[in-house]
């Protein structure tokens, strides 16, 4: 009688795999094995220590997603095999359908869920300026120029022409999806490129909102009805963190290298790991440790809601009538430090900055104190 023959599995051409970081967290790549050759894509996606049940879930969700591209890869790789490529689709393949394919892909690698909100409402104007059968081959600079003039003349529900911030945001959003489509081999060009500058949206220069040295003092010496929150904020003032930051900052991120102390921070808006020297002013503000573990959170805060009423009140009683909220603080740090002299490129790397271009900002708010102050002698003599 015949052996009955063993099926054999066939292996996947792509594999997550796992990479131990000296920080603690495992980063996620994938293994991809084809024709002989074998190459590695690392997904800028982080496994946690799990520590509570808020972290397993953040894991779970991670690997969701670093399987999900998994399985578009393998989708790809298999297309490409037989002859079916991207650019052969591309007539076909609705930019509406695309434009929810990003908003997807930019919430599962960790972009903020304001911004996957952001491009669903750019969506929504998208149909209303040309319908929802646009393939992608039909966006070219005729039309992105025309969606530029609906937005210019688009009206909020109350009837009044949106704002500039707004219609900017929703045309980069179209421009992020597009830029990315060529990324991905969809479209060859991006036809906004195609656009003269003075044509396009631009984005009004934003204000930052920050404290003044008089108001941290004031701060300071005024009563806050939750401690921690008081704690944290006054913490941020001093090193720019940001809230989330701050909430996930464990008593083991806390490093002492020789004499300085450092905070070991995963940006949770870039993932990128960052060493940042605390002052004694940042160390003042820490509570006291005790018996609390490597895995203990340093602060424990109260829900988001609440703490932006804590701060409401605690401004008020101190006499300031700015919006005081967590991100003011973190202005506050930077036109801080760069009216103590710190060089902008230094003050980029302690706010975690990308790019100095973000940090421009900050300094040009020092140089108008600056002018103000020059011209404080204006009619003295």
């Amino acid at each position: 009688m015949a052996k009955k023959k063993k099926a054999v599995k066939a292996k996947e051409p792509i594999r997550l795999r796992f990479k131990e970081l000296a920080n603690g967290n495992k980063s996620i790549y994938l293994d991809i094995y084809r024709n002989g050759m074998r190459s590695y894509e690392f997904l800028k996606l982080y496994l946690i220590p799990e520590v509570d049940e808020a972290t397993k879930a953040r894991n779970v969700n991670t690997l969701q997603a670093a399987n999900a591209i998994k399985a578009q890869k393998i989708i790809e790789l298999t297309n490409d095999e037989a002859g079916i490529t991207k650019a052969s689709t591309r007539s076909k393949m609705l930019l509406i359908d695309w434009m929810n394919h990003y908003s997807d892909h930019k919430l599962k690698t960790g972009q903020s869920a304001a911004f996957h909100i952001q491009i669903d409402k750019a969506i929504k104007h998208l149909i209303k300026y040309k319908g929802d059968a646009v393939t992608m081959k039909e966006v070219d600079k005729s039309y992105c120029l025309g969606f530029i003039d609906y937005l210019n003349n688009a009206k909020r529900k109350d009837g009044k022409t949106m704002a500039k911030v707004t219609t900017a945001g929703y045309f980069r959003c179209l421009n992020c999806a597009l830029n990315f489509a060529v990324k991905e081999e969809i479209i060859p060009f991006n036809p906004i490129t195609k656009i003269n500058s003075d044509d396009r949206i631009k984005i009004p220069e934003s204000t930052r909102e920050y404290l003044t040295v008089e108001e941290i003092k004031a701060l300071i010496a005024s009563k806050c009805t939750n401690e921690a929150t008081k704690q944290a904020y006054l913490f941020s003032c001093f090193c720019g963190l940001r809230l989330g930051d701050i909430q996930a900052l464990t008593w083991g991120d806390i490093i002492l290298d020789g004499s300085q102390y450092r905070a070991r921070i995963v940006m949770k808006k870039t993932q990128k790991t960052l060493y940042l020297p605390l002052s004694d002013e940042a160390l003042r503000w820490m509570p006291e440790r005790g018996e609390a573990k490597d895995t203990d959170k340093v602060f424990h805060l109260p829900y988001q809601t609440y703490i932006n009423m804590v701060l409401k009140v605690w401004a008020a009683n101190s006499g300031i009538t700015k919006t005081v909220t967590f991100h003011t603080a973190r202005h506050t740090f930077a036109t801080m430090m760069l009216t103590l002299g710190a060089d902008l490129y230094t003050t980029s790397k302690l706010l975690g900055h990308t790019q100095v271009k973000t940090t421009q900002i900050y300094a040009k708010i020092v140089d108008k104190k600056k002018d103000e102050a020059v011209n404080l002698v204006k009619g003295i003599f």
